[in-house]
């Protein structure tokens, strides 16, 4: 879910139920195997992955086409129901491995990321341009399988692009499904503008692409929400504001465009403005239907709650918490609503609400640092000072920013520092998928034993390295035992094993913290060694040599890093 809080701003490129303490035996026969909204797949249950296609002759001059080649192709595939994963999900997931967007990758690194996005098939290709002549070709890679299919070409007029990749996804599907309906495209170098605006690396050169791109074709929507990313990302809310009003109402972004306007009055202390901005785009999500479990309208319900905590309610706005609780019943899943819940009450110093809904955040994402603060500082308030000193210690562990927020807090005189709410930046639900989702479907297991369950499950998935499966299983396992060390460990060791270090370090934090261990320790310090930290990695091999002297491992590893 893409979202602006205490950290300061991030644009929507940069790319995240009331249950109780113990979660009922019966609720797992509520929680259906679905995607959200955001993420729901193709008919059949696939989605398919586009990466920037390969430059063959490097020519500097088309060098644009090659991600204007995976936008394209996604937005064809989409466009006959197939379920392309969109830009920002794809670049999110380059992000957290850490992968240049324009890299040309292996075949095992692209299934890896793939696999990050829930991909069922990852379609990779090249094109070189000839004489004004483009020839493109393509080819799916099949995840599951690990099958390469047969090239699919294309060739034609580089004026004719948008039709040439029309074919060219049209070959690809076989022709099962038509496109559906589009709106007028914009002439070839608005286009070219707005790709070249989309990887420009500074923003001062994408914000000129961009404004080109619509200066050639004033009714670009997709430009003109592009540059408010670049505006918001710089902090100009003014001109970000500028650009999202100028989305048509005409446009099937316009709801987007609304959603965004009230999001840079929101940045602009306008109020009154971005309140009735929200209440209209929650107003007209709330006759839509849910798709996937997921009710639409979220987003908007839960910026209209972050405007109260700032501004303070009235009684003709109506409370923070109460468009907070709407924003979760719309989608119980997200942990950002239940987090700004949660801080609600803390604020309202309601500390059994605000423990009851922050136990359910970090249910749902167990490194969040500052959710275990707040869900200290609730506790301590409530009068359970033992487990509220245990949660400030993962905090702790979890983030330097520990004790800012405790300066902070004290310089407010309030439980908690006022600023750590979080404000939505996407109108579309979150496209991770939830473990709440995917928990077996039984009443008979108590919440123990489907723990150990799914932890044992994503063990023996671990071991097979089949390590998509391994977390989703690992991950229920968390679901139901916030704080099971195992699951913890095996999350940390799968993350590292695909790319993800900083990731597998918070978990590793949290599987040591819950119960300390010489593996634990030793994976922690794997971790530090690719995070090119070996001080800390020194002093993860001395802790695990404190508790297991003779430790084969440990010991290894310690002379590996002592080189």
């Amino acid at each position: 879910m893409q979202t602006r809080g205490s950290a300061g701003p991030a644009g929507r490129a940069r790319a995240a139920r009331a249950l109780g303490r113990n979660l009922p035996a019966f609720l797992c026969l509520l929680l259906a195997l679905s995607l959200p909204a955001a993420a729901q797949a193709a008919p059949g249950g696939d989605r398919v992955l586009v990466v920037p296609f390969e430059n063959t002759r490097h020519d500097p001059a088309v060098y644009w086409l090659s991600e204007a080649s995976a936008v394209l192709l996604a937005d064809e595939l989409t466009a006959r129901g197939e379920g392309a994963i969109t830009r920002l999900q794809r670049i999110h997931a380059f992000e957290e491995l850490h992968l240049p967007l324009s890299a040309s990758l292996s075949r095992a690194t692209l299934i890896k990321v793939g696999e990050l996005v829930g991909a069922s098939e990852v379609i990779v290709g090249a094109y070189t341009v000839d004489g004004g002549r483009l020839k493109v070709t393509a080819h799916s890679i099949r995840i599951d399988v690990g099958r390469l299919e047969p090239d699919i070409a294309a060739e034609g007029p580089l004026t004719g692009l948008f039709s040439l990749y029309d074919t060219l996804a049209g070959r690809l599907t076989n022709g099962t499904a038509a496109p559906s309906p589009r709106p007028r495209r914009p002439p070839l170098d608005a286009f070219e503008n707005y790709i070249k605006g989309l990887i420009a690396e500074r923003p001062a050169s994408q914000a000129t692409f961009l404004e080109a791109a619509i200066r050639l074709f004033p009714d670009y929507a997709e430009a003109q929400l592009a540059l408010w990313d670049v505006r918001t990302e710089q902090g100009d809310d003014a001109a970000a504001l500028a650009a999202a009003r100028a989305v048509g109402e005409s446009s099937p972004l316009a709801a987007t465009g609304r959603f965004l306007t009230g999001v840079s009055l929101l940045a602009l202390k306008r109020y009154d403005e971005a309140f009735g901005v929200f209440k209209t785009v929650a107003d007209d999500a709330a006759a839509a239907p849910a798709r996937g479990g997921v009710k639409p309208g979220g987003p908007a319900l839960n910026n209209l709650g972050v405007l109260l905590i700032r501004r303070g309610a009235t009684p003709q706005t109506g409370s923070a918490v109460f468009y907070l609780t709407k924003a979760a019943e719309a989608d119980p899943g997200d942990a950002g609503y239940l987090f700004n819940l949660g801080y609600a009450y803390v604020l309202e110093r309601n500390y059994q609400g605000a423990v009851y809904w922050l136990r359910e955040a970090v249910r749902r994402d167990p490194t969040d640092a500052d959710a275990h603060y707040v869900l200290a500082a609730a506790l301590q308030a409530s009068g359970s000072g033992v487990e509220a000193q245990r949660e400030k210690e993962l905090a702790r562990q979890l983030s330097s920013r520990y004790e800012e927020l405790e300066r902070r807090a004290a310089a407010d005189r309030l439980p908690v520092p006022k600023g750590l709410e979080r404000v939505r930046m996407d109108p579309e639900p979150d496209a991770a998928s939830r473990p709440e989702q995917t928990i077996v479907n039984t009443a008979q297991r108590d919440q123990r034993e489907l723990a150990a369950f799914h932890l044992n499950r994503g063990r023996r998935l671990y071991e097979h390295e089949e390590d998509r499966e391994a977390l989703t299983e690992l991950r229920r396992s968390v679901y139901l035992s916030p704080y099971e060390a195992d699951a913890h460990l095996l999350i940390g060791r799968i993350l590292l094993r695909t790319g993800r270090p900083e990731q597998a370090r918070d978990a590793l934090k949290i599987s040591i913290w819950s119960a300390d261990s010489v593996s634990a320790r030793i994976a922690l310090a794997e971790t530090y060694r690719t995070l090119n930290d070996p001080a800390a990695a020194r002093a993860q091999l001395e802790r695990a040599l404190t508790l297991d002297p003779e430790s084969a491992d440990a010991k290894r590893i310690l002379g590996l890093v002592n080189k």
